[in-house]
């Protein structure tokens, strides 16, 4: 019964032996596959320290950028008043020509009365100077020494 003890104790030598060994192995495996992620990381942990300053430059350049159009902006302010200003003089102007055209026009419809009167006064006075100088020519004929 000894030599089973022996043969027991010895295979179970062997066994822890080769879970030892596998073992081992497993941790080295992993210690490899560490040893990689920890310089994948340092170079992602590089990548994001570049990328992060030039998310910073660019954050950088649209602040300035977006003050010069606000700048930009405010200038044309002034550029757009003065346009609405010259519209609105325009608009005035406009206004003032139709106020003194209605004018003209109405003056012109409450004299066109008085006109076409003395348009007939004057063709009366005329007919009336022409018939006068013709009888005076008839007279002149008439009284002609011959």
């Amino acid at each position: 019964m000894e030599i089973i003890l022996y043969l027991s104790v010895a295979l179970i030598a062997v066994a822890f032996t080769v879970l030892v060994v596998f073992i081992s192995k497993t941790l080295k495996s992993l210690q490899l596959t560490l040893t990689n992620v920890a310089k994948t990381l340092d170079g992602l942990e590089n990548q994001m320290d570049g990328v992060s300053r030039e998310t910073t430059d660019l954050l950088h350049k649209t602040n300035r950028l977006a003050d010069d159009i606000q700048h930009k902006s405010e200038s044309l302010n002034s550029v757009f008043h003065g346009v609405r200003e010259i519209g609105d003089s325009l608009s005035t102007v406009s206004h003032s020509v139709k106020n003194v055209s209605t004018r003209i026009a109405r003056e012109g419809e409450r004299k066109s009365d008085t006109v076409s009167q003395v348009v007939q006064w004057s063709n009366a006075a005329l007919d009336i100077w022409e018939k006068w100088q013709l009888r005076n020519r008839k007279i002149e004929k008439t009284t002609e020494p011959k």
